[in-house]
């Protein structure tokens, strides 16, 4: 029985696994996966650093393996650069973004809407039309409260699975793996950002939660965009 089937204990693997053993579970993940869904399976970039590690460990197992990046009116300068050079060196990674008329201001308002039309959407319709049987994230339980109760492997969507490979990687650790294997990152980080999204709704903060400084004075304030909570498959 591979890692694909494993039913393993996160946090003690969080704990225990050197950054080795974590580095190459990770792999051993994406490599078993791939062999099952083949070109259905689809990495999901947000060119935060945790997804360009996941990037770089599926290009390793096969370069064959596409993904998509899902933007918004509301990037960062330096994301929508930083997203533009990402493509330019992989063009097997398709870009999807939704540009319908929404009100102004509406992410802080409606937050939650705001990243249902602006956010969910695209993915669901990046799910469709490259056919996505298994989606890679970069999610990492020790990222943040809303994060502790996903699994390396999972069927949230009937008839979609959802592999996320670095789930048992620490903050430090992908940082070590970017450095060791000199992978780009957003140049945002450099300015002491530690989560990554919309401008309006990214900050940088002195908190210990990694994702405190996402959606700021909102219902959302820490949270998630919906991409991981919503359906993603079905009705639109």
């Amino acid at each position: 029985m591979g890692v694909l089937n494993e039913k393993a204990d996160l946090k003690e693997l969080v704990e225990k696994l050197n950054f080795k053993e974590k580095v190459e579970r990770s792999k051993a993940l994406i490599e078993e996966a791939y062999k099952v869904y083949g070109d259905g399976l689809v990495v999901a970039n947000s060119l935060g650093k945790d997804s360009v590690a996941v990037w770089d460990l599926a290009k390793r197992v096969n370069p064959k393996i596409r993904g998509f990046i899902v933007t918004t009116r509301y990037k960062p300068v330096e994301t929508l650069k930083f997203m533009k050079e990402t493509v330019n060196r992989y063009p097997e990674l398709k870009v999807y973004k939704n540009d319908s008329e929404i009100p102004e201001r509406l992410y802080e308002t409606k937050p939650d809407l705001c990243c249902d039309i602006l956010k969910v959407e695209p993915v669901k319709r990046a799910i469709e039309e490259m056919g996505v049987t298994c989606w890679v994230t970069g999610l990492r339980c020790t990222e943040g409260r809303t994060r502790t109760d996903f699994q390396e492997v999972e069927e949230r969507d009937k008839g979609l699975i959802k592999l996320n490979p670095i789930l048992i990687w620490k903050e430090r650790e992908v940082w070590q793996y970017l450095a060791l294997y000199g992978v780009p990152v957003n140049p945002l980080y450099a300015e002491g950002y530690r989560s990554l999204g919309c401008a309006p709704c990214s900050k940088i903060t002195n908190d210990d939660n990694e994702r405190a400084g996402r959606w700021i004075g909102t219902s959302k304030c820490g949270g998630e965009c919906g991409i991981h909570t919503r359906p993603l498959k079905g009705n639109k």
